[in-house]
């Protein structure tokens, strides 16, 4: 800067130094734009800590019952509730008859019936005959499911075997064999095995509008052995051969009026359709015939053939549907003919139970292989059934 004077290298200086204030400044300004924008950016990586699997609430018995029966439309798991008992959840079907609810034993007590609540269950422990003067509130085999939530339960009552033998119960096996539409009845000698449909209908309503409670088989047995109350206004309405009269003009009748009967079904002919109300049971397989002393094949038979005969009638109704402890518990004899190598046939075969035509009533302690009958003639309106089964 030789020939600048002193004043004016001064001012320049100034300058200069202004001006490199300000670039500095602006550097200084620029880094911190930056630092900002990078600590906008995104953060150091981290690990997330995971989120817990909650543990599955465990799923009740009745719960595992429903989720492997999938398949089964209407599925229902009933679960039991009974003091001093435990009953595994029994799977059911909506809209068809309750199938062998479970009649439990125990020593010193007798059973009084399942129930749809509580109360009235404790109302028959305390009084078993609450629920004979509305048997409708005890729920047996003779009653539909009702489970729109495909879960139900139901509720039992204990009382005493003394309870069980003071009602002095007598059960009624009402026995039909054909039927017609004739108010004068059939002709010729099975003449009084045809009953009036009229009078069948309303022999039935009549049992509707009475309440009867109508017992299933293994109940009856049960009750025989002292081990379940049943009321004494109690009947079970059975019919011999499944005639096609029986098939199209009674049973009918029965679903209609949702009333449980029991056909007797001679296996060896087929075991035909029928309608939900009605329970099949065997009538043998091939002994509705009668033998060299005209008397019934089955009481002309060595008990191994009779045996024989019961097997193939029992596996005929299981192939229908009718399950292996059902085709076993109970037969009629046909023609009522039975006799001790009958009776050893049918123990050996299986069967529980047998029905003969002996017109009488089951009581507690009744010989299970010759159980009696109320037979129903032609022209027995509704007057002569009540002084009958009451």
């Amino acid at each position: 800067m030789r020939g600048i004077p002193l004043r004016r290298r001064v001012r320049a200086t100034r300058v200069i130094g202004a001006v490199t204030a300000l670039l500095l400044s602006a550097g200084a300004l620029a880094a911190c734009a930056t630092g900002s924008t990078d600590a906008d950016g995104p953060a150091p990586s981290q690990t997330a800590t995971p989120t817990p699997t909650p543990t599955p609430t465990p799923l009740t018995p009745a719960e595992q019952l429903l989720a492997a029966n999938t398949s089964v439309a209407g599925a229902c798991a009933v679960s039991f509730q009974l003091e001093g008992a435990t009953i595994d959840p029994q799977l059911q079907v909506q809209d068809h008859l309750f199938d062998r609810l479970p009649i439990p034993r125990a020593a010193g007590r007798a059973f009084a019936g399942w129930y749809a609540d509580p109360a009235a269950a404790a109302a028959a422990s305390a009084d078993p005959t609450t629920g004979a003067a509305n048997p409708a509130v005890r729920v047996n085999g003779s009653h539909l499911v009702a489970c729109p939530t495909h879960q139900l339960t139901l509720y039992g009552a204990w009382t005493t075997p003394g309870a069980v033998t003071a009602v002095g119960a007598r059960v009624p096996i009402m026995m039909y064999h054909q039927f017609t539409a004739k108010p004068g009845g059939e002709d010729g000698w099975l003449r009084g095995n045809y009953s009036y449909i009229e009078d069948y209908r309303a022999t039935m309503q009549y049992i509707k509008d009475s309440a009867f409670y109508l017992p299933t088989w293994d109940e009856l047995s049960a009750f025989i052995d002292g081990a379940l109350y049943l009321p004494d206004h109690s009947v079970i309405v059975t019919d011999d051969d499944a005639d096609p009269t029986w098939l199209t003009m009674a049973s009918p009748i029965n679903e209609q009026l949702q009333l449980m009967a029991t056909s007797f079904v001679i296996t060896g002919g087929g075991v035909p359709q029928q309608n939900r109300f009605v329970l099949q049971r065997s009538h043998t397989n091939d002994m509705h015939h009668a033998g060299e002393n005209g008397k019934g094949l089955m009481v002309n038979l060595p008990a191994a053939q009779v045996a024989a005969d019961m097997d193939a009638s029992a596996k005929a109704l299981q192939g229908a549907g009718v399950g292996a402890p059902d085709s076993h518990e109970i037969m009629a004899y046909p023609f009522g003919h039975n006799n001790d190598a009958a009776h050893q046939g049918l123990t050996q075969a299986g069967f529980e139970m047998a029905r003969t035509i002996e017109q009488g009533y089951v009581t507690v302690g009744s010989d299970k292989l010759t159980l009696p009958c109320i037979r129903i003639n032609y022209g027995m309106g509704v007057p002569d059934v009540k002084k009958l089964i009451g």
